[in-house]
């Protein structure tokens, strides 16, 4: 079998492991348990857990990338802006499995920088917002506005850990 397929069945398998289980179930032995692959299998598709828990973040951040884009946009910004808070909070409420495996990796890699295609993803999500964010308060600078709006997502993102 090829190993694009080994690492879709795995990254498939280990979601229905998180979404069923919870994301403290998401081991290598589990996986390798769900997926009929051995330990050794993963590891070689991998390199290790954390390549794979960062896989399954960046699907995470895509599906609530595609979830907030559902939104329409209003006339009222003020309007808008909540309409994607509400989103992101029902994407949460609704994935809470997922969430908390992201919110963890946060946790645990403090320290370490993230990489670009992760930090992009996660811009991608605040590049929704900024719009109509940015008409909310047209009398600030640009460098006060983006201040403003990473104060926002980390504040959602702090309390997202409360909801799932």
């Amino acid at each position: 079998m090829a190993k694009d397929n080994i690492q879709d069945i795995l990254i498939k398998k280990g979601r229905e492991l998180i979404w069923s289980k919870g994301a403290e179930f998401l081991t290598a032995r589990k996986l390798s348990e769900i997926s009929g692959y051995s330990v050794g299998s993963i590891y070689n598709q991998f390199g290790n857990m954390e390549s794979f828990i960062l896989l399954q973040n960046y699907i995470t951040l895509e599906e609530l990338f595609a979830f907030m884009q559902k939104v329409k946009p209003s006339d009222n910004p003020y309007v808008t802006v909540n309409n994607y808070l509400d989103a992101f909070v029902t994407f949460v409420l609704n994935n809470k499995n997922f969430w908390s495996l992201l919110f963890n990796f946060h946790i645990k890699n403090n320290s370490k920088s993230l990489s670009r295609l992760y930090l992009r993803k996660m811009s991608m999500i605040l590049d929704l917002i900024n719009t109509p964010f940015a008409t909310l308060y047209p009398a600030l600078q640009k460098k006060e506005k983006t201040l403003l709006l990473n104060t926002l997502w980390l504040s959602l993102f702090a309390l997202s850990s409360f909801l799932s």
